[in-house]
């Protein structure tokens, strides 16, 4: 009999104590993942080749926007983290947390799902 666990869980480099529980790579997940990235990654590529400094401020959020939308879809819980006297959840990371700590949890999404940055832009 095979056991596999879904999620894999990350201790934080950032802020001892702090762990995080990442979704681990499925088919199914990976095709949910490309197709809502899809097309805000070609909106972004399309913005970035542009000339003007607006064009490039409108990538850079839109490359905020993929970096949230990689956490909400990888990160399943946030344990050892109190933002504001609760307990911190995938969603107040974002809001509310540390941007080194939002970074890293990003990161060990990213790790997750195998894709090297240039992929992630295409996909």
């Amino acid at each position: 009999m095979m056991t596999y666990e879904s999620v894999t869980v990350v201790e934080s480099q950032v802020a001892p104590g702090v762990t995080f529980a990442v979704a681990r790579m499925s088919f199914g997940r990976r095709v949910e993942l490309m197709r809502r990235v899809r097309e805000l990654a070609r909106r972004m590529e399309f913005l970035e080749a542009g000339k003007e400094p607006g064009d490039r401020m409108d990538a850079a959020m839109l490359q905020a926007e993929i970096d949230r939308l990689f956490l909400a879809w990888g990160l399943r819980s946030v344990w050892g983290l109190q933002l504001d006297g609760n307990e911190a959840s995938p969603e107040s990371l974002a809001e509310a947390g540390p941007e080194d700590l939002f970074r890293e949890a990003l990161s060990a999404v990213r790790a997750e799902t195998g894709l090297s940055e240039e992929q992630r832009k295409n996909s």
